[in-house]
């Protein structure tokens, strides 16, 4: 683990609380005051300030696609990639297990970690300083996602072809569940007419969802 006045030079942050920082980045499977009420915080300021500037970004798009842009910005694997960029997971503090299991690279936890960094962030400087900070480190990836139209729901879009071309809505269920319950991984089989065509898997059920509809809308477009 490294020292956290290393990391606050490297992200120029302008915080002398060194201890909120420090809390941002504490995993509850460490001893004492863990980051999980920071994480809470930050969660609401990213969709706050990621909302915003969707919304003065594209003064025209209508409210389904800017919560599509949203969506895609905040998710999870989005978070967790730009906690690795900042690179988070080496200023983490947990436990002895949670580290030799690959704590400090897991997916969930870093997510956690950046939110509960913008959390401490924003309590310290406050909403205009964190939209800087935010501008710089997550903003710039919706034009990739733009771009690569990640920001398409795989489940919406596989509910209209399939009422198009089957004339049924699909159906998802669990079919495995793995892993403790802090860091579960689910696998989710998708039926359409009740006969299963796809599978997925993800650190949420609703992740398993999208991947099967994903899955399944590939192979129909290959077939084509």
């Amino acid at each position: 683990m490294n020292n956290i006045n290393d990391l606050i030079s490297k992200l120029n942050l302008e915080i002398s609380n060194t201890e909120i920082i420090e809390t941002a980045l504490t995993h509850r499977s460490f001893n004492g005051t863990n980051n999980e009420r920071l994480e809470f915080l930050g969660d609401a300021v990213i969709e706050l300030l990621v909302s915003r500037y969707i919304y003065n970004k594209f003064p025209n798009e209508k409210e389904g696609m800017l919560t599509s842009y949203r969506s895609a910005l905040v998710k999870t694997d989005t978070l967790a990639k730009v906690s690795m960029n900042l690179g988070l997971g080496e200023y983490l503090k947990m436990s002895k297990g949670e580290e030799d299991s690959g704590g400090r690279d897991r997916v969930n936890i870093l997510e956690d970690a950046f939110e509960a960094l913008v959390g401490a962030i924003y309590l310290e400087k406050g909403l205009e300083y964190t939209d800087k900070f935010l501008y710089t480190n997550l903003y710039y990836i919706l034009d990739e996602i733009i771009r690569d139209k990640l920001y398409i729901n795989n489940k919406s879009q596989l509910q209209e072809i399939s009422q198009s071309k089957y004339k049924s809505t699909p159906k998802y269920r669990v079919v495995k569940e793995e892993g403790p319950a802090h860091d579960k991984v689910f696998t989710v089989e998708l039926l359409i007419n009740k006969k299963p065509v796809s599978t997925g898997t993800g650190k949420s059920k609703q992740e398993a969802e999208e991947n099967a509809a994903k899955e399944i809308i590939k192979q129909l477009y290959d077939k084509d």
